[in-house]
């Protein structure tokens, strides 16, 4: 079961699912508000993702127990459904997940960096509404990025600056088909209300994280992978993390960037490999 970075989608593990589902059956959702999935309850936190989740694989009677694989903000809604959810979980595999020791009381330039994303949400739900964003899309759909990327600057008053093509960088890696859905989606106010309050209340998900954790996993066969050269104080916490399990493990991408299901997808479907057999072997 895959579930998928702050602002992604079921569409960001194109490149996992159909390998994965090779030697297990590999399901993606998408959280409220996101892709395909209609608007949730707010507000939008980790807590509520993984309650709604367990919901979800329920009404489609889904059987367990469940392989869970999160990514980013994913991590923190999978890392809280296996402590929930013990007997429905087989193994947890966390794509270079966010770590909630970093959120609960975020530095102060996280903390701007929060209020900017809160605030370019708001921006974007706003877009959305007048149809700026649909206007947006197409000129991005057409390969027109250099007057699309201005015409964001304008609305936003330079708010969106230097981060406009790291938001864009998934959007390029995936094949040309699925760039058509993906653009749609950010043409929904529905998206960018979603992903304002899963920024908004991203300490309540840290804590919720800590919170459901805090006895770790037991022998829960667990691996978490990082991007390429983390730095010390990401290797200790990946370290930790891994830790939490008496089978747990740390690897280390080889070549990728935060978006490692995109850029490395190989390291991905390797860790769900082992993590189903020793699930299995385990039963």
């Amino acid at each position: 079961m895959f579930d998928a970075a702050l602002g992604g989608s079921s569409i960001s593990w194109t490149f996992v699912q159909a390998p994965v589902s090779a030697f297990a059956r590999a399901c993606t959702y998408d959280r409220a508000g996101f892709a395909w999935s209609d608007a949730g309850p707010m507000p939008r936190t980790a807590g509520r993702a993984a309650d709604e989740l367990r919901v979800l694989l329920a009404n489609a009677a889904e059987p367990p127990p469940y392989v869970l694989v999160g990514h980013s903000f994913g991590g923190f809604v999978m890392r809280i459904f296996a402590a929930r959810y013990p007997e429905l979980t087989a193994g947890l595999v966390l794509v270079d997940p966010a770590h909630p020791e970093d959120w609960l009381t975020p530095s102060p330039g996280d903390r701007r960096k929060l209020e900017r994303g809160m605030r370019l949400c708001r921006q974007g739900a706003l877009a959305s509404r007048i149809g700026l964003a649909r206007i947006v899309s197409e000129l991005v759909g057409i390969g027109a990025a250099t007057p699309a990327r201005k015409l964001v600057d304008l609305f936003t008053r330079g708010g969106i600056g230097g981060d406009a093509d790291w938001i864009l960088a998934p959007l390029w890696k995936l094949p040309p088909a699925c760039r058509k859905p993906l653009r749609s989606f950010w043409t929904r106010a529905r998206f960018y209300e979603a992903l304002g309050s899963q920024i908004e209340t991203i300490a309540t998900s840290a804590a919720e994280t800590l919170s459901a954790s805090a006895n770790g996993y037991g022998d829960l066969p667990l691996v978490t992978i990082s991007a390429t050269d983390p730095d010390v104080v990401r290797r200790r916490l990946q370290n930790v993390l891994a830790g939490m399990s008496t089978r747990g493990r740390h690897i280390v991408a080889s070549n990728s960037g935060h978006w490692i299901p995109l850029d490395e997808p190989e390291t991905v479907i390797a860790a769900v490999a082992d993590t189903v057999r020793l699930a299995t072997t385990s039963r």
